[in-house]
């Protein structure tokens, strides 16, 4: 049967509704990506406030315009979980709980700032899963990309929790996300630099700038083949951003306006051509790793 033989007359106005989003997904998978995106800001916001009120008389950028702003609500369990990212090590609770809760951060923080970045892909999914169904053929529904994006980027939250865990123990700065100051941040900084540089950097970029001809090259009609895309698609992204989250070392890992910064530069480095973008960054990284190692020696 045609798409237009099945106009869902029978239907209510709401079932109608339901049923051109079912069909027709684009404006479903916008609005489900949109939320999540909103709601990982709100919530990293919230946790940016509480960590400014327990940093009084730290120079963090923006905790003093942060410790003005009203305690934004939180269920109680998200509470407890960044409670134990917040609080000193000693007194947060077992190490499981602390690394599960700091992958949980860590994710909330790839959504917010990177899912973005990915959005033009997942729209180009969606126009040529558009030109699919006209021609009466299967789609995978575009959320099943998504999905396996995300999962690559929830296991590098994991590599990064531990990360966070293993420099606190090595430098015991009071908090788990407090700047990480002296060589350690400085070697955070130069890893970023010198990445932007490198040829992977820029093979993982060429990637993420044009998605249309991998994702129409690996079309297919089976979940496990597209969520399988996802994750190649998330691989790439990796590529392109892991050492830039690095700098979060350097400002602290809850400095929530770095975090929107390389969010920002993220999107803008995807949908721009050559290796200025790149360049440049890395050039301030480097310089900024050469001037704090100055500092501290």
């Amino acid at each position: 049967m045609t798409g237009q033989e099945h106009d869902f007359s029978h239907l209510d106005r709401a079932g109608r509704a339901t049923a051109e989003l079912a069909r027709s997904p684009r404006l479903a998978v916008t609005l489900t990506i949109g939320t999540g995106i909103a709601l990982s800001w709100f919530i990293l916001l919230a946790m940016a406030v509480r960590g400014a009120e327990s940093r009084i008389g730290g120079n963090a950028a923006g905790d003093a315009l942060l410790r003005h702003l009203p305690q934004l609500p939180l269920p109680g369990l998200l509470s407890r979980i960044f409670g134990l990212c917040l609080a000193p090590a000693p007194l947060a609770g077992s190490i499981g709980a602390q690394s599960l809760a700091l992958a949980l951060m860590w994710f909330l923080m790839a959504v917010a700032a990177m899912l973005p970045s990915a959005a033009p892909m997942i729209r180009t999914y969606c126009e040529i899963a558009d030109t699919a169904r006209i021609k009466g053929e299967p789609v995978v529904h575009p959320l099943v990309l998504v999905a396996g994006y995300l999962t690559t980027w929830l296991a590098a939250s994991l590599a990064f929790a531990a990360v966070t865990l293993t420099i606190y123990a090595f430098t015991a700065s009071g908090q788990m996300l407090d700047p990480v100051v002296g060589l350690a941040g400085a070697a955070a900084l130069l890893v970023a630099g010198l990445y932007q540089f490198s040829g992977l950097k820029q093979a993982c970029l060429e990637k993420c700038r044009n998605p249309f001809s991998i994702l129409f090259a690996n079309w297919s009609a089976k979940p496990g083949r597209i969520f399988r895309l996802g994750l190649e698609q998330g691989v790439w992204c990796l590529g392109c951003c892991w050492a830039l989250m690095l700098v979060m070392f350097a400002v602290g890992a809850m400095n929530i306006f770095w975090m929107a910064l390389i969010g920002l530069f993220t999107l803008i480095e995807k949908q721009t051509t050559g290796r200025v973008a790149s360049q440049v960054a890395g050039a301030i990284l480097l310089v900024w790793a050469a001037a704090l190692l100055l500092v501290s020696a």
